[in-house]
């Protein structure tokens, strides 16, 4: 399988995170059946058309929490102003409680 088909996929599993709830880079590697790819699964978030396409990237995080250091479609900030306009909360560190907010698949 190309990288085409392989971010493809990666999307597809993200289109599935609800609102309100996150998913961890891994978390979307392993549903997808490529558990040891979640690097790739960050390259295809940062290639994807973003919400206007369809796929919420903003809702896939570090497995602790972390925001993405350079979220492509606006900066950490706005990965942050839009989770927060979904619901998700997050630790006085700045990272998304993940104990409450992270998608259950």
């Amino acid at each position: 399988m190309g990288e085409s088909g392989f971010f493809e996929r990666a999307h597809d599993v993200v289109r599935q995170v609800p609102a309100g709830r996150v998913a961890s880079y891994g978390q979307v590697a392993r549903l997808m059946g490529a558990p040891r790819c979640a690097r790739q699964v960050g390259y295809a978030m940062h290639a994807s058309p973003g919400a206007a396409g369809g796929v919420p990237c903003h809702r896939v995080v570090f497995a602790d929490g972390s925001l993405a250091p350079g979220f492509a479609f606006g900066g950490p900030g706005e990965q942050r102003r839009m989770l927060e306009t979904e619901g998700v909360g997050f630790l006085p560190d700045g990272r998304v409680d993940m104990a409450r907010f992270a998608w259950e698949a």
